[in-house]
């Protein structure tokens, strides 16, 4: 007899060890552990999520013949990781071997790798997760010899590969790779936005909300607006209500940002893809069906598949190929503390507010309010990467460390040398009040740098661009930024950097 072990974010059916491993004859153990729980102070949502999630799918295992020892979560119990859970299993059931599929945080994968098989007295079989369109060996395949790493490139690849939007001459559709230009359009009310679709609680999602709120409470966020899906079936009803009513104009608005409204046109199925309750494939499949079956635009298709096939596997290939020296990288030597407002949300700047009440209403907030907003503010700030990655990995409920750490230290900090992104992702109020209604009504002004009441990513971006010229003055694609600051009036110039430093040395009064 073999024993499994399925882990929080691998909900599938279709995981590579469930494929070895004999209903009748092996066992399954699942476990909701302390130690993943609260080794970073996730959000309230997130665990319930995992949790609820987790027992779904132990139920549907069940149903299926699958013999499985479920251990649901208990402060008190003596064993506080799965590697003590799996001890005990261990010892009680005398498994040849424990089987599992590859995990997605280095921090675990490890662990199991180095000590795992000696402390059991067992083998340990690990298998590829297949759940993803690119093997880690592949992408390191892929970068190797290459002396810098763009996604575009590799998403080319990618597509050629799978078909995705390809004509049967091997062409992109449309006669273009990327529609990105065709993806920033201001909402500004019009088209009305979607209602989300509405779950239904059962008496398991009941028990881990009661749960949560018992043993969590202490973290950052609110359970009051749990709307997450929390089986496939579920999962699959966001798919398609995404498709339906959002994904026609997520490619015009896949930029935008509106004050108070907490999803737009965006998709909320990244927790989904991240746990396993909906794979890589069939999202990207049905997005390709809608668009050849001319219900989607070619702009949306292609976004959107974009960030699946492109992105998410990009990232993944750069967390495993660079770990674990990538988590400790800060390029830009960027040391300050994380503002208060970062665990309160109280801020006078309008869009960081807004930011941080979707943040901790929803644990979520889509790509650009975490790249332009507080991502953009912890980048020309200067706070350091530890911390802000801790963060994002805490907040969000599709954050796991291979997919949040390459966007937050690479794409978000630029704290990695630009081996992710060729450029910082560094921007003033300007762009911030041109994609979206945050500037209106807030007490800062977005049209000045240097007054008491200018608004603070104005100066702090300039005294960025200013501290960092060394680094960046050469760099192609800030050759105009730097023309810019050149040309500047002298005494304007020393009046942003004075009020960007007069800043940083007080962001919590921000």
């Amino acid at each position: 007899m073999k024993l499994g072990l399925i882990l929080g974010d691998q909900l599938s059916l279709t995981l590579a060890s469930l494929r070895v491993l004999d209903p009748q004859k092996d066992r399954l153990v699942m476990a909701e552990v302390m130690e993943e729980a609260s080794y970073v102070a996730h959000h309230p949502q997130k665990i319930a999520l995992v949790f609820s999630a987790m027992r779904h799918f132990g139920q549907a295992l069940r149903d299926l013949g699958w013999q499985l020892d479920y251990l649901k979560f208990d402060k008190n119990r003596s064993a506080k990781s799965l590697l003590e859970v799996v001890q005990e299993k261990v010892q009680v059931l005398e498994p040849s071997s424990l089987v599992l599929t590859q995990c997605g945080e280095y921090r675990l994968q490890h662990a199991m790798d180095r000590k795992w098989s000696k402390t059991l007295g067992i083998p340990v079989e690990i298998y590829g997760d297949d759940r993803f369109f690119c093997t880690t060996s592949k992408f390191a395949d892929w970068a190797d010899g290459r002396k810098q790493l763009r996604m575009e490139y590799f998403y080319r690849e990618m597509r050629r590969q799978t078909g995705y939007l390809m004509t049967p001459d091997g062409q992109p559709e449309g006669g273009q790779w990327n529609y990105d230009a065709d993806n920033r359009k201001r909402w500004k009310g019009d088209p009305p936005l979607p209602d989300a679709p509405v779950f239904k609680r059962d008496d398991i999602d009941n028990e881990v909300l009661t749960l949560v709120a018992e043993h969590f409470s202490e973290h950052t966020g609110s359970l009051d607006n749990f709307h997450w899906a929390t089986t496939r079936e579920q999962a699959s009803t966001a798919l398609h209500y995404f498709i339906d009513h959002c994904l026609p104009y997520f490619g015009d608005y896949q930029d935008a940002m509106a004050k108070g409204e907490s999803k737009l046109f965006h998709s909320l199925l990244s927790p989904y893809l991240n746990c396993g309750l909906l794979t890589a494939a069939e999202v990207c499949d049905a997005v390709e069906a809608a668009y050849k079956n001319d219900n989607i635009p070619l702009n949306a298709a292609e976004g959107f598949i974009r960030q699946v096939l492109g992105w998410r596997e990009y990232v993944r290939g750069i967390y495993w190929l660079q770990m674990p020296g990538y988590a400790k990288a800060n390029n830009l030597n960027h040391t300050r503390a994380l503002p208060s407002y970062f665990w309160t949300g109280k801020t006078r700047m309008a869009c960081m507010a807004d930011c941080f009440k979707n943040t901790f209403d929803n644990a979520y907030a889509h790509h650009i309010q975490r790249l332009m907003i507080t991502g953009n503010f912890s980048l020309i700030a200067g706070l350091a990467p530890e911390e802000v990655c801790e963060w994002y990995l805490a907040v969000y409920a599709d954050a796991y460390e291979w997919v949040e750490l390459p966007n937050t230290l690479g794409m978000v900090l630029h704290a990695d040398e630009g081996y992710l992104g060729s450029k910082p992702y560094a921007a003033s109020g300007n762009y911030i009040n041109k994609m979206s209604d945050y500037c209106q009504g807030c007490e800062y002004q977005v049209k000045t740098a240097t007054d008491e009441d200018s608004c603070p990513f104005n100066s702090l971006y300039w005294g960025f661009i200013d501290r960092h010229k060394e680094t960046f003055k050469n760099n192609h694609r800030m050759s105009m930024v730097y023309r810019n600051l050149e040309r500047m009036d002298e005494t304007k110039r020393e009046a942003i950097i004075a009020r960007s430093n007069f800043l940083l040395d007080d962001l919590d009064s921000l």
